[in-house]
């Protein structure tokens, strides 16, 4: 089966800084997959190559089978992006965001103001229908952007710290939404900090230090076949949060104490 996506020696210099440095990711259809890794890693700069918000310095990149070099707009139709910003026109209320969106899809007028109602009323956004996007909470703009991101159908999704900053009940929505579009088949691409969430939801995982992929593929598999320098028995599993700290190179430092505090 043709990976949904697929990279090779992807590479990101900033002079001679190298942010992404020959990573060869491999993403089967369907997948939920989770991208892991420290601040400054490499995350965010991953997923704006491969959704076209910056071009790679070297290697390839392809998604559904498609070259991005060759095969961009083609690319951009099939994809959905939450960014990290979020990017939204603050001057525009929640139905003419999503009437824009998916206007810019290519959808018609009659299925885009469908749509836009339906994931309005699904995010519990349509209550309040002539507030402008400015005034929305935080936790609002993420559904808002979610929902933006899907009205098109996407056949992968890109997400960039969807939950970051989200309370609980929107945060719960949004996994709904995302666990109704995987048994739909549809490929989800997610970073996040939170390693709760990408281990109640992910089925598979990367992991990424210092521009460099350090570990790729299932999670339960990845947990199971922890080496015997983690002090742990062959084949136990363990949890995400201590297998991800080992090819980190990060602790717990629970030793450690700081003198004011008491």
């Amino acid at each position: 089966m043709e990976p949904a996506i697929l990279t090779e020696g992807l590479t990101r210099r900033f002079g001679s800084f190298t942010a992404v440095d020959a990573v060869n990711l491999s993403v089967a259809p369907g997948q939920f997959y989770g991208f892991l890794g420290p601040n400054g890693a490499g995350k965010s700069t991953t997923i704006k190559m491969l959704t076209g918000l910056m071009a790679a310095t070297s290697g390839r990149m392809q998604i559904l089978g498609l070259d991005l070099s060759t095969h961009l707009v083609e690319v951009k139709r099939q994809i959905g992006v939450v960014p990290e910003g979020m990017a939204l026109f603050g001057r525009l209320t929640g139905s003419e965001y999503l009437n824009f969106a998916g206007r810019m899809y290519g959808l018609g007028r009659n299925t885009a103001a469908q749509r836009s109602a339906e994931l309005l009323d699904f995010m519990e956004l349509a209550d309040k229908p002539k507030t402008l996007i400015t005034d929305y909470s935080h936790g609002m703009q993420k559904k808002l952007a979610m929902a933006a991101a899907v009205i098109h159908g996407p056949k992968v999704l890109f997400l960039d710290e969807p939950f970051e900053g989200v309370d609980a009940v929107a945060s719960g929505t949004l996994k709904i939404m995302l666990q109704r579009m995987i048994s739909r088949g549809v490929t989800i691409f997610l970073t996040s900090h939170v390693l709760e969430i990408v281990e109640r939801l992910c089925t598979h995982v990367g992991i990424i230090n210092n521009g460099r992929l350090v570990a790729q593929g299932p999670l339960d598999e990845l947990r199971s076949n922890v080496t015997a320098e983690s002090g742990l028995q062959a084949g136990e599993k363990t949890t995400l949060e201590e297998f991800f700290l080992q090819p980190v190179g990060g602790s717990r430092r629970e030793s450690q104490e700081l003198s004011w505090l008491g």
